[in-house]
């Protein structure tokens, strides 16, 4: 009796310790899919040498899930919704309405990840996408991260509050301090080191209040079983360091893209950076706790003056410092054009040292430096710059450098996948690819799956669906081998000229792939609903089917434009005339396609910068935070500025706000030449301060 008596402690014990484990899971589903809720039952399981691993299975009463960690656990669940239920959740849209009945499993599914990591998040990504998240944004973002099995995840919200505190222990002053810290919606280029102070000055409400949300936000992830990724210090100072401590060994920076003054650096074997960093440690974990173990930071991000820097020792050194504030943790580092350098990982411990490789604009370093010269790494698409709306995907090219390094001399330090977009507001089949690829032993057949794609996005599938998929996957969904970073840019959304490329400095307006084909796609997509009419009942239908017809218009747009200018190019004023009635009639078109859909429209960005703000400055100062990162982008004392339009959007409300008032002055100006009158140089600049003043 007493041996059974024990037994059934023990077994209570160990529910209950199960019950705990995945007690964030049970909340989640309660959230995403309560019709579900009260059919699942979890089980711990070890994991597989090290790797996580779900097992799936159909009991009498309900659906089983088997994991070694929560985050394995919520992949289970979204597998089970994926492909039993053909229901999914995603940034452009839910499908996720109760099924008649639970789909049965036949047998038991046992499903393995092959990487260590599963990683999410670029620092462009916590701005162009989140600048004005509140914990209910983030609290939906936290479940689909889970859902998709994401484990490691940049998560550096609420840095503000540690730098001010570090700051007055270092007797900065109260303007110092705000000179240093950013506004909200750029804070992801002041942790990369490449601005400082630009759109601020926040307030103390607002540091707070991103604090309390940072703080929120790591406690959710480790009820996901998610590592977060915060920000370590790794020598960037504020410029104005020099003048309290003439004798810091500094280094400057120079200049970041658009003129902005970068902060300094300051480098680790001057004592001053031991006491900075100290300090920053202590408030890190005031404010997040004591087991971070993963921090990000960047030294000479996209530039920055490493001359005369011994960059083996300046990193060991700065390692060191991490490891005695947190022992064990890693140093995660984004590998985005010459960085992290050869020499700088030299005088690295590989054992607590990440690579993230962003495989996008610049060729893939992993094959190259021989596995970054013996450092684990992830390997993680940019897919989107600036969060630009456009339809875009590498699909196969990821799938084959995935499997390319996964079959590698170097396959035992590719420890992980991810995705780093610039923004995640768009083209959800990339993110969904990239996460089953996290659970995938071998190379996907992206064809096929694209067939089950269709079915758990829309929750319906039907001849004209797949074919449609499968024209995309051939079209927009394709692998250019030319300039292939991110979405061919719309016309519409460029400062006007008579010799457009592209709407930003760094991207491009030129198609790739064959347009005649990809609108039969969005003919067959449209006519779906006709076999189908409940499609017309389903968000992610709706919302895909506005951005497949604003492709469309937008690559008419661009014809449009090639004609005005050829009109231009023979001075035929009815001709070009003509042309731009055609030109402003399509822009107009576009405008009004955006605003049926809240996915696509100004208003959405501008009442999330309005709610972020608790009272009536911060409002203000969100608003003009958000308009500027979309026109301008800044500084505000430079018209030259390279970044403008860097983050067009081709929302509803901005076509007809400010890119319909720049292409009229131009058209007025060009009629005007044509008639030989007098014109003065536009100031789309100018108009651009302004519109975001308003």
């Amino acid at each position: 009796m007493k041996k059974i008596i024990i037994f059934l402690c023990i077994a209570s014990i160990s529910l209950r310790g199960y019950t705990q484990e995945f007690k964030g899971l049970k909340e989640l589903i309660g959230r995403r899919v309560p019709w579900l809720s009260s059919s699942v039952f979890f089980r711990a399981i070890p994991d597989e040498a090290g790797r996580d691993v779900f097992e799936l299975s159909s009991q009498a009463n309900g659906i089983h899930i088997a994991a070694s960690t929560p985050s394995a656990a919520a992949m289970g669940v979204n597998w089970y919704l994926k492909y039993y239920c053909h229901r999914s959740m995603s940034h452009l849209g839910d499908n996720l309405s109760p099924v008649a009945h639970l789909p049965k499993i036949k047998g038991s599914i046992r499903i393995v990840s092959p990487y260590k990591y599963r990683y999410a998040l670029n620092y462009c990504t916590l701005n162009y996408t989140m600048s004005f998240y509140k914990w209910k944004d983030w609290e939906r973002e936290l479940d689909w991260m889970a859902l998709n099995g994401f484990n490691l995840v940049l998560a550096p919200v609420g840095t503000e509050l540690i730098w001010q505190n570090t700051l007055k222990q270092m007797e900065f002053t109260e303007k110092e301090i705000a000179d240093f810290i950013p506004g909200p919606a750029f804070t992801g280029w002041w942790l990369m080191g490449n601005l400082e102070g630009w759109g601020g000055v926040m307030s103390q409400t607002m540091i707070h209040q991103q604090a309390a949300l940072g703080k929120k936000i790591i406690e959710r992830m480790a009820l996901m079983g998610i590592e977060p990724v915060t920000q370590g210090f790794y020598g960037m100072v504020p410029t104005t360091l020099q003048y309290k401590f003439p004798d810091a060994r500094i280094k400057k920076q120079g200049k970041w893209a658009g003129n902005f003054t970068r902060p300094d650096v300051l480098l680790p074997d001057d004592e001053i950076f031991t006491k900075m960093a100290n300090i920053y440690y202590l408030e890190t974990r005031k404010l997040y706790g004591k087991n971070i173990k993963y921090f990000g930071g960047d030294l000479f991000h996209e530039g920055g003056s490493s001359e005369g820097v011994d960059l083996t020792k300046t990193a060991g050194l700065i390692q060191q410092n991490m490891q005695q504030n947190f022992p064990g943790s890693t140093w995660v580092f984004q590998a985005w054009g010459s960085n992290p350098s050869k020499e700088l990982l030299k005088g690295l411990d590989k054992n607590h040292t990440l690579v993230m490789e962003l495989v996008g604009e610049h060729p893939a370093q992993w094959k190259k430096r021989e596995g970054f010269e013996g450092t684990p790494f992830v390997l993680s698409p940019v897919s989107n710059f600036g969060e630009k709306v456009g339809l875009f995907g590498r699909l196969e090219y990821f799938n084959s450098v995935i499997n390319s390094a996964k079959n590698s001399p170097y396959n035992k330090l590719f420890t992980g996948i991810g995705i780093m977009p610039e923004g995640i507001n768009n083209n959800p089949v990339v993110f969904d690819l990239l996460s089953d690829l996290g659970w995938q032993k071998d190379s996907l057949v992206v064809k096929d799956w694209i067939e089950n794609y269709v079915w758990y996005r829309y929750g319906y599938t039907n001849d004209e669906l797949r074919l449609a998929w499968q024209l995309l996957l051939h079209t927009v969904y394709s692998s250019p081998t030319v300039h292939p970073d991110g979405p061919p840019e719309s016309i519409f959304c460029a400062r006007p000229g008579l010799d457009l490329k592209s709407a930003s400095a760094y991207g491009t307006s030129k198609l790739y792939y064959d347009t005649a084909l990809f609108n039969k796609a969005v003919v067959m997509f449209k006519k779906a609903v006709l076999s189908t009419p409940e499609l017309n009942r389903v968000e992610t239908y709706r919302a895909d089917k506005v951005d497949f017809m604003r492709q469309v218009n937008a690559n008419k747009g661009q014809r449009i434009y090639q004609q005005m200018i050829s009109a231009i190019k023979i001075k035929d004023l009815r001709k070009f005339r003509a042309a731009y009635a055609r030109f402003e009639k399509a822009l107009l078109s576009q405008d009004a396609l955006l605003n049926t859909n809240k996915h696509f429209t100004l208003s959405r960005w501008l009442q999330q910068a309005n709610d972020f703000g608790s009272n009536v400055e911060d409002k203000k100062l969100a608003i003009h935070n958000a308009k500027t990162q979309i026109s301008y982008w800044g500084p505000d004392n430079n018209p030259g500025t390279d970044l403008h339009e860097y983050a067009n959007k081709e929302w509803g409300g901005m076509l007809s706000s400010l890119y319909l008032q720049r292409w009229r002055k131009f058209a007025n100006d060009v009629i005007g030449k044509m008639k030989g009158e007098v014109t003065y140089p536009i100031d789309y600049y100018g108009m651009e301060l302004e519109w975001s003043n308003k």
